[in-house]
């Protein structure tokens, strides 16, 4: 590729308001799956190379195990994936909300895990898309890992590019022991046609 992806100031800025609406959407939809209020953070939204990548989600790791769905998306042009990693002490508090008896079984844990990916992960993706108008299609989610280290899964996850635009979003919930982290990562090409799409909304 000849034209290197970069972001200005605004471009940035534009990137971050687009995300904030979309994930407050998707705060809104686990808010009622859930029953309880969804913390909202201010997205982080840069262009990162592979090992820079790899070192923020090096930084998620911590002391817990996590579980970890990936998911593809494309239109328009525009294609990326959506990442949840997990933090596994989620898992118990989540079950009380949806009134699962007793102890979970592995089972169970990726029915939970795959409820929320489908909440958060849609929700997001459709929530840019319509701000953008752009109809996404969204490929079935596929698990990366369960009760793994962040290491583990670097190592199961193959990266096809150098340079990535990465939004990070992290969602707590008040009171509960749950977190999770949500990755938006696009393509070199999509950054460079996403670029034009939102300059038309920096000229209003």
């Amino acid at each position: 590729m000849n034209e290197q992806i970069a972001l200005s100031e605004d471009e940035r800025d534009c990137y971050q308001e687009i995300t904030n609406v979309a994930m407050g959407q998707a705060a809104d939809r686990l808010a009622r799956l859930l029953g309880v209020y969804v913390v909202l953070p201010i997205p982080n939204v840069n262009i990162i190379e592979i090992n820079e990548f790899k070192m923020t989600l090096k930084s998620l790791e911590g002391n817990a195990t996590v579980s970890a769905v990936c998911q593809g998306f494309i239109g328009a042009g525009i294609a990326g994936e959506a990442l949840l990693i997990f933090n596994d002490a989620s898992f118990t508090d989540i079950a009380k909300l949806l009134d699962y008896p007793g102890n979970l079984d592995k089972h169970e844990e990726l029915e939970m895990l795959m409820d929320v990916a489908n909440v958060l992960n849609g929700a997001c993706i459709q929530g840019i898309g319509g701000q953008l108008d752009i109809d996404f299609s969204q490929s079935h989610p596929v698990v990366l890992g369960q009760h793994c280290s962040i290491s583990d899964l670097l190592s199961e996850k193959k990266n096809a590019w150098q340079r990535t635009m990465a939004i990070e979003i992290n969602y707590t919930i008040e009171d509960h022991n749950i977190n999770c982290d949500l990755l938006l990562l696009f393509t070199e090409e999509s950054v460079l046609h996403m670029n034009r799409l939102i300059s038309f909304l920096l000229d209003d």
